[in-house]
């Protein structure tokens, strides 16, 4: 059986473009924020924090190199996949990240979103 796999840029990540300045991704600081609300559950899946620099090869390892915008969750086979869910071959992934949050909750018992 495989995991859920959540990848999400590393927090405090650096863009050459904007020199001594370290960032926070606007889409995954909810995810993070989530997954510091309890973190225990964070056992329960699989989660990548990459650079912000591509190629993110562990990004193009899970999807693939069309598909390196963050953040994303890959779906595993211990739950059944959502009808929303993006298909690449045989892969299931999500990258909307309220519906991230949705299903972080529905599958991992995380707490909902109000």
């Amino acid at each position: 059986m495989s995991r859920d796999l959540l990848l999400l840029l590393e927090p405090g990540f650096t863009d050459p473009a904007h020199p001594g300045e370290r960032f926070v991704c606007p889409h995954g600081v909810a995810i993070e924020g989530l997954l510091a609300s309890d973190s225990g559950r964070e056992a329960q899946l699989d989660v990548k924090r990459v650079p912000f620099l591509r190629p993110r090869h562990d990004v193009i390892a899970a999807l693939d190199e069309a598909h390196q915008s963050l953040p994303a969750l890959v779906l595993g086979d211990e739950h059944p996949v959502p009808d929303d869910a993006q298909k690449l071959g045989e892969k299931h992934f999500v990258t909307e990240t309220k519906r991230i949050l949705a299903l972080l909750a529905e599958r991992h018992g995380f707490p909902k979103v109000h």
